[in-house]
């Protein structure tokens, strides 16, 4: 088919193989790309396509390097990236497709997100930015995880809000959330540990057999915590696998006041993403953070 002709062609040129799309059926790909299960017409190969208008092949990119490095972790299945790139009509990743159906085993899925989060490095940050949504995602390294989560997450998503036109009282208790955070982290030691960085119920699923899979990765090195915390923001995840992770890891004290601080980035990426539907738990969710530490 003509307008599939550049992705079967980068197919066949990184795997070796001809591949010829037989059958394209459109699939869940969320709010922010369209996605497609390819089928070929000479074998029962499958292939899982995302696409988004021409010039985000940056994007797929660092989704793409993301998933490499979480299947290198030898941890916690994902998605093997295939290609990416950008034909001059859409930008794309193409992945190796899994069958997920229903709900991945909650035990496995703590147990292996500890064993992925046991892979660190000395520093905090990536080798490239990426997008979290489809905001950007500055992902510099840094030596102190407190400067980082200041100036390249709560503090960038502020700045982004008061661009957006949320000023007012969303600027003003950031700002003392970001002056007070040292109190947050006092005798907590952050180790810089592999994350998923957006680890939502929506970018997690089971294969036919109940191994866990997680997705969509907004990849970097940073506090644990932080993905644990993602975890509660719109449910999906079972107390089997918060017991199981507890097991394999114990979080230390204080981790529920600092799970409101981490995902008060997420809703205000939403409130810039999606508008001022959020604005108010924002608020809510930073005077939460001044209370606990008053």
């Amino acid at each position: 088919m003509k307008q599939w002709k550049s992705i079967e062609d980068h197919i066949g040129q990184v795997t070796g193989q001809v591949f010829s799309v037989r059958q394209q059926q459109s699939i869940g790909g969320g709010s922010i790309n369209t996605a497609y299960l390819l089928s070929d017409v000479n074998s029962n190969r499958q292939f899982f396509l995302k696409t988004n208008r021409t010039g985000r092949e940056a994007m797929f990119e660092a989704e793409g390097r993301g998933l490499e490095a979480m299947a290198s972790s030898d941890t916690i299945r994902v998605p093997r990236p295939v290609c990416f790139g950008d034909d001059g009509s859409r930008s794309y990743i193409v992945m190796e497709y899994l069958d997920m159906h229903g709900r991945a085993d909650q035990v496995q899925l703590g147990e292996r997100l500890a064993d992925m989060h046991r892979v660190t490095k000395s520093r905090f940050g990536w080798d490239i930015d990426n997008t979290i949504g489809s905001t950007h995602q500055p992902n510099p390294w840094t030596d102190d995880w407190l400067e980082f989560w200041r100036d390249h997450r709560l503090g960038y998503q502020l700045e982004l809000a008061a661009r957006n036109g949320y000023g007012g009282a969303l600027q003003s208790l950031g700002e003392k959330v970001l002056a007070a955070m040292p109190a947050l982290f006092d005798g907590h030691e952050v180790v810089p540990s592999m994350l998923h960085g957006d680890l939502w119920g929506g970018n997690v699923a089971g294969l036919r057999d109940g191994t866990p899979v997680i997705f969509d990765p907004a990849f970097y090195y940073g506090d644990r915590e932080a993905d644990l915390a993602m975890t509660y923001v719109f449910g999906g995840f079972g107390a089997d696998f918060y017991a199981s992770y507890q097991n394999a890891w114990p979080l230390a004290d204080g981790f529920e006041v600092r799970k409101t601080l981490y995902n008060a980035y997420h809703i205000i990426n939403h409130l810039n993403m999606f508008g001022g539907g959020y604005h108010g738990q924002a608020i809510h969710m930073l005077e939460q953070v001044l209370a606990e530490i008053r």
